[in-house]
């Protein structure tokens, strides 16, 4: 009976071994797995595992199912011991997991380590640290290797990276701002806000056909339709090159026209409205500029100045009360009502009527828009020094140009805007004021947008929209550094690339030809009189100064040369008269 169970035992065991043996080659051929070399970790953990299956494993060829022993091998300790050495804990079951990898369809050996090779630079790194790899669960070797290739980075390869990349980069730049004039712009918008004020345009509301139907109070046929005019305000193009917005102003009003002094009666004159809260500051000399501008460059006997305010402004004002007293028939000072302003327009009885805010921007917005509805005319922020006559512009109903960037959806500034009385464009904004979006405080959604959302409803709706002023003729700051005009804050020559407080060897005065030669890179732009700037002040109408009250001019600078002291000089000249 002994030998009889001995020879089945043997039996067993052979043809078992034999099972094993051939179950493995064909794993390991379907898989074209590299040959584990003899000797090494791998092949006396496969070689173990297989011997002693049969003691220690209950196995099913048929599902390949193994279940673990409970006592644990000798060889497995070794394996434990090699593991826990390279960084990671002790696994009991780390043995049999390796062993399972035979017995599957389809092998994990993918991730295993390559066979030795002395000649790959990587050949140390993958045999000493692949087995300790392995071991890993497969959702934490990501970890390992991130951390095995960091570990492998010197501070030697870093420097020498940077000392070949930083002067490469230098070496870039300077080529490329020496061929290329880089124009980089980037402004971020919010999807949601594009979606709820940009991207829709509802139809008109109607005031044209109202208008039309009595015009007694606008002449659409006129204004509108049948419109002609001496001087076209608009170029077609944006002229961000060089000085070519400051030829195109200079182009408008060029030649003579009507200099016929009578003087016009109250209701018949044009009438320019501008606005300062008495909350804000005084009224005290820096304001007073704007009222010297208008006095010393416009008609004063066709024109009249209102000053509008939230409160009694002229009220113990020397200064105010001085103008009143010499231009009568030319200036008035007056306080807003909001309610009496917006009877008659859809704006009547809204709660939006008292809509304000710290920088005086949604009222006054509002405000412009009113005064322009019931009285026609003119409006100037305060924050403006007028440099010529503004006739020549009168025949047209416009808005300006921000800037000359062209920004894609606030491309419109009102701080110098002409609409006659009850014109159907300033009707048509009214009804977008009750209708969309409440206003932001301290935002341009009364300003800006609001020209831009309009301008949109009435070429969608087939009615030829205001016109636009380029952006130097009244705003000439706001454009590229060769071209826009020197800071008003500044000492002249300071802080600007190409003004110079010095005439040329070669400039013979103001002539454009002597002071801009034919390289306009070398052109010449003087501050002095006389010189460039003198000239491109003749030619624009504006100088917006954009609210910076808190900044004093400089002495004997540019503004104070070539503006103020020439406003002085002619309102002197007209009282000595």
């Amino acid at each position: 009976m002994s030998g009889f169970v001995g020879d089945k035992s043997a039996a067993y065991a052979s043809s078992s071994s034999s099972v094993s043996q051939s179950h493995s080659e064909r794993v390991f051929t379907s898989t074209s797995t590299p040959s584990i070399p003899p000797g090494s970790t791998r092949h006396r953990l496969h070689s173990n595992t297989a011997s002693t299956r049969p003691n220690g494993l209950n196995t099913n060829h048929d599902q390949h199912h193994i279940q673990p022993n409970n006592t644990t091998s000798s060889y497995e300790h070794e394996l434990q011991s090699e593991y826990s050495a390279g960084g990671g804990s002790a696994n009991p079951y780390a043995a049999p997991r390796l062993s399972t990898r035979h017995s599957r369809s389809r092998s994990d050996d993918d991730d295993e380590a390559l066979p030795s090779d002395s000649s790959s630079p990587f050949a140390g790194l993958l045999n000493h640290r692949q087995p300790y790899a392995k071991l890993i669960p497969r959702h934490a070797q990501w970890r390992y290797r991130l951390r095995t290739a960091l570990s492998s980075i010197r501070p030697a390869h870093i420097f020498r990276l940077l000392l070949y990349l930083i002067p490469g980069l230098a070496v870039s730049l300077v080529i490329l701002f020496t061929f290329y004039e880089p124009k980089i712009e980037i402004k971020l918008y919010s999807r949601k806000w594009l979606q709820a004020e940009v991207d829709p345009i509802p139809p008109l509301s109607g005031c044209f056909e109202q208008a039309g139907r009595d015009g007694s109070l606008y002449n659409v046929t006129e204004r509108v339709w049948r419109k002609t005019s001496t001087w076209e305000v608009q170029s077609g193009m944006d002229m961000q090159s060089g000085l070519d917005c400051y030829d195109y102003a200079g182009i408008i009003g060029g030649r003579p026209t009507n200099n016929d002094d009578t003087p016009l009666e109250g209701d018949k004159r044009t009438i320019y409205h501008t606005y300062w809260r008495i909350d804000l500051a005084t009224f005290g000399p820096r304001q007073e500029y704007m009222l010297k501008s208008f006095f010393a460059t416009q008609p004063v006997n066709k024109m009249k100045l209102v000053l509008w305010s939230n409160g009694d402004l002229k009220a113990g004002n020397a200064i105010l009360l001085g103008y009143l007293r010499q231009y009568p028939e030319a200036f008035d000072v007056r306080e807003v009502d909001m309610k009496a302003l917006a009877r008659g327009t859809s704006l009547y009885g809204s709660d939006r009527l008292e809509s304000t805010d710290a920088k005086a921007w949604l009222d006054g917005d509002l405000l412009r828009l009113l005064v322009l509805w019931n009285y026609g005319g003119v409006w100037v922020d305060m924050d403006s020094l007028l440099t010529r006559s503004l006739e020549p512009l009168l025949e047209h109903e416009f808005v300006t140009q921000w800037d000359c960037y062209n920004k894609p959806y606030t491309p419109l500034n009102g701080a110098l805007m002409r609409f006659h009385k009850h014109s159907p464009y300033l009707c048509e904004a009214f009804h977008i004021m009750v209708t969309d979006t409440a206003p932001r405080p301290g935002s341009t959604d009364w300003g800006s947008l609001l020209y831009t959302k309009l301008w949109r409803r009435l070429v969608k709706a087939g009615v030829p929209p205001f016109k636009i002023l380029p952006w130097c003729f009244s705003d000439g700051r706001s454009c590229r550094i060769d071209n826009r005009l020197p800071d008003p804050f500044r000492r002249d020559g300071e802080g600007e690339g190409r003004w110079s407080p010095k005439t040329s060897k070669t400039s013979t005065g103001a002539s454009s030809d002597a002071s801009r030669p034919s390289n306009s890179a070398a052109r010449v732009m003087t501050t002095e009189d006389g010189g460039l700037l003198d000239e491109l002040l003749h030619k624009v109408f504006v100088v917006h100064l954009h609210n910076q009250w808190e900044k004093a001019f400089p002495r004997d600078g540019w503004v104070e040369r070539l503006l103020l002291k020439r406003y002085e000089k002619k309102l002197d000249a007209a009282v000595g008269g």
